[in-house]
């Protein structure tokens, strides 16, 4: 698909602003904390990957967050719970103790990766696996602009649009199925989208509304200090029969809703079916180390269930992680290392801290990166001064706040040319560009779940904290597009010829 990259690359001047004001205009916007909001960029230059490559990372997805409940649920059961407790705020370990033994099943989930020879997994995220909406806008915007500027034919549109998938779609069914599961297989007649008020990704709950209005549910986005009712889940007088939880359980801390604590201490759901329920130690990057050595600790692998559709997933793509702490462990090559600290001292090149419990990336250090603005930056925010990295290590092994942290094997993500489309113009940047893919877990089947793609400058990539979406379309898409293109070229060169 070459071709029409340089194709996209010429033509976006034509395009490209119309496809940033009508992707802001859809929702594609950060909410700032006083309401207004930030336009997050689009790239002309999409992502293209056949469909079944596409099925094949949320299949491996959907394994991967299958075998990271199991093992939370079974770490959670054992005497070393706290590994996973202790990182926990009050109200999630609250709530963790008191219904995570109930959780059956995740409606929506998404895996992390960035890919360098394969799609290399880097987190698995379950509280607010978000960019469903944000991942439609981007694509659907993009085909309907360069469609239009190719000239392919508006009729066709609809099923061009149709044959590139829909990730709100697919999280409807896996609501509704949800739903249906703990509700003796009835679908609901109302749909609660539960987030603060200005929450950051607030215009791509309201897109994911109007979509789910679209396909024929009654729904509205709704704030915990709205929410009331006796027996019900109401708001306004209004009862929803379903909620569909876009909210850090951590956030009822510093604004409480206790009507809302309430109903999430109940899994479950009774006033409501909730999805999905608090369940903050699956997306504990301890966890994911416990996951990551499930590869090499067979009675653990054994004890969690893990089949080996599971440890074959995590074979392929989990790159080394390790709760990090002082003391021996097994090497990214299985070799024995006597102290795992002095290890990842010596290699700054190979290693990446990550705090165990936080999330927007504020708290991951890249060994490389020592020196740079961005390590610097990090560095004074957590520790109030610029560390070397052998002093950051130190600090970082004895730091117990969030679940201290893990150490994981860097995943080359070199950057790519891409052109980023804002209102005032296009820009050429070379961007990391990373690879989310969605999956449920728990239900009779998975959803049609697709991808979504950001790009940075950064090597950790942050939509809220800056970067773009990219445009995931099938290559049987792309190859419509160039198609059209072609064919809107050919009776110039005709004429050309004739001349």
């Amino acid at each position: 698909m070459q071709e029409l990259l340089e194709v996209l690359r010429r033509e976006a001047v034509h395009f490209g602003p119309e496809l940033a004001r009508t992707a802001y205009a859809r929702g594609l916007a950060v909410t700032l904390k006083d309401g207004a909001t930030r336009p997050i960029p689009v790239t002309a230059t999409p992502v293209i990957l056949d469909a079944a490559e596409i099925r094949r990372r949320a299949t491996l997805s959907a394994h991967l967050a299958s075998a990271t409940l199991k093992v939370t649920r079974t770490v959670l059961a054992s005497e070393r719970r706290e590994l996973l407790l202790g990182g926990l705020s009050p109200l999630e370990r609250t709530f963790t103790e008191r219904t995570f033994a109930n959780v059956k099943r995740l409606a929506t989930t998404r895996v992390d990766y960035f890919v360098d020879t394969r799609p290399r997994a880097l987190e698995v995220n379950a509280t607010i696996p978000a960019m469903q909406g944000y991942s439609d806008i981007a694509a659907r915007t993009f085909i309907e602009g360069v469609a239009r500027h190719v000239r392919y034919p508006e009729e066709k549109l609809p099923a061009l649009l149709a044959a590139n998938g829909s990730n709100a779609r697919a999280l409807y069914d896996a609501l509704l199925d949800g739903f249906a599961a703990e509700r003796d297989g009835r679908q609901p007649r109302t749909l609660a989208l539960l987030c603060r008020r200005h929450d950051a990704q607030l215009s791509e709950q309201r897109y994911l509304c109007e979509r789910f209005r679209e396909f024929g549910v009654d729904a509205d986005v709704v704030h915990p200090d709205e929410v009331s009712g006796e027996e019900h889940f109401e708001v306004r007088g209004k009862r929803y029969e379903l909620v569909y939880r876009h909210l850090f359980t951590r956030r009822l801390e510093e604004t409480p809703a206790p009507w809302v604590e309430d109903f999430f201490s109940t899994v479950p759901g009774r006033k409501a079916v909730l999805l999905n329920p608090p369940v903050s130690p699956v997306e504990v990057k301890t966890t994911f180390a416990l996951v990551s050595r499930a590869l090499t600790d067979a009675a653990f692998a054994a004890s969690a269930g893990l089949t080996p559709e599971e440890l074959e997933a995590i074979r392929a793509s989990v790159p080394w992680t390790r709760p990090f702490r002082h003391g021996p462990e097994q090497g990214p090559g299985g070799e024995p290392v006597a102290d795992l600290v002095a290890r990842v001292i010596a290699e700054p090149a190979r290693f990446v801290l990550k705090r165990a419990w936080d999330y927007g990336g504020r708290a991951v250090y890249l060994g490389r990166s020592v020196g740079t603005p961005a390590f610097e930056e990090r560095s004074r925010a957590a520790y109030g001064d610029v560390l070397s990295w052998a002093e950051l290590c130190e600090r970082a092994a004895g730091d117990t706040r969030g679940g201290g942290f893990v150490v994981q094997e860097v995943v080359e993500s070199p950057p790519e040319e891409h052109l980023l489309c804002e209102e005032r113009g296009l820009t050429s940047l070379r961007l990391h560009v990373d690879y989310s893919a969605y999956a449920s877990v728990g239900l009779e089947r998975q959803p049609a779940w697709g991808g979504v793609c950001r790009g940075s400058t950064s090597e950790i990539v942050n939509i809220v904290g800056g970067g773009g979406v990219l445009p995931l379309i099938t290559t049987e898409v792309a190859q419509a597009l160039l198609d059209a293109w072609r064919a809107r070229e050919l009776p110039a060169m005709d004429t050309f010829g004739k001349g």
